[in-house]
């Protein structure tokens, strides 16, 4: 399982490159990587900045193995409680892929990506536990509920492909979990996230996660392509940073990905921080003037819609 998940995002990260280098008419910076201090494993981050259509946009995968540290075990630990407590460091094994585009027209959505396979080792190697976990959501500026439905709707076929339960379970995981809790709002319009999938047969879920991937890119192009190139006025940038603010928020204070990464040691930080967008804007006491499209996009924000 663990080479064919690695085969999988490997051959999904040089699909997405390739669309997104010819969209954008820029090539990105190709970084491989890999571990120091005697723990193994390592990925390659492909990097745009500055591009045409992208400020900033990454697609990076990685294949790590070694020892987590307590720091990270304890976090493990509140989700997987079948992870012994006395346990302060467990071998793994885990391997993903993760991508975050934030376009340069604040009337394009920024839209992140995840899908990732990992392991708990007995031992002598072999798996003790598995699971798998993932997602996509979007990230509008300002909505167009065309542009909604057609994302949800794209990821909702993958999901009914193989459960009719999935879509709408992991579309409320998805707004349960990309909540800015002390904004009270959520990150975007949402998607799909689960985590921890270990209920079936791995070929299953292997299945799902490589449907899920696909469906990206006939998710995504259609919209960055009716949307890169409209006109916007200098105010409607400025909301844009301003919500580019809260992306960061929540992915240094709420995001368990985030904080995984930071607690294991020789991580790459560039890589786990590749989700931040290249410039944000915090005002003190913004409020969108009643009746705006900056208004309702914040009602709906505080309020999770059904798109499909």
């Amino acid at each position: 399982m663990r080479l064919r998940m690695e085969a999988m995002i490997r051959e999904k990260q040089k699909e997405i490159v390739d669309v997104l280098e010819k969209l954008d008419g820029k090539k990105f910076l190709v970084d491989a990587w890999e571990r120091e201090g005697g723990n193994g494993g390592g990925g390659t981050s492909c990097v745009l900045q500055d591009g045409n259509v992208f400020e900033k946009a990454g697609v990076n995968i990685s294949v790590v193995y070694g020892k987590l540290p307590p720091a990270a075990v304890q976090s493990m630990r509140a989700h997987h409680k079948s992870i012994d407590p006395s346990i302060e460091s467990i071998d793994f094994f885990a391997t993903g892929l993760s991508m975050v585009l934030h376009p340069k027209n604040p009337m394009a959505p920024t839209v992140h990506l995840n899908y990732r396979y990992f392991e708990t080792m007995n031992e002598d190697g072999t798996p003790k536990s598995w699971w798998f976990g993932g997602g996509t959501d979007l990230t509008p500026s300002y909505l167009f509920d065309e542009d909604a439905i057609h994302f949800h709707r794209t990821l909702k076929e993958a999901c009914d492909r193989h459960d009719p339960e999935y879509y709408p379970r992991f579309k409320k995981w998805c707004d349960d979990y990309f909540f800015v809790k002390h904004r009270n709002e959520s990150r975007g319009i949402g998607g799909i996230f689960f985590d921890d999938l270990e209920d079936k047969d791995p070929e299953q879920f292997l299945s799902f996660v490589t449907d899920c991937l696909s469906s990206f890119l006939p998710g995504y192009l259609p919209i960055i392509q009716k949307r890169k190139d409209l006109p916007f006025t200098q105010a409607e940038k400025d909301w844009q940073q301003l919500r580019r603010g809260r992306y960061v928020e929540f992915n240094l204070v709420n995001d368990r990905g985030t904080k995984f990464g930071l607690n294991t040691p020789s991580s790459r930080i560039e890589s786990i921080l590749m989700s931040l967008p290249l410039t944000a804007r915090w005002q003190y006491m913004h409020a969108p003037e009643p009746g705006s499209r900056e208004h309702r996009m914040l009602e709906v924000l505080r309020s999770p819609r059904e798109w499909v």
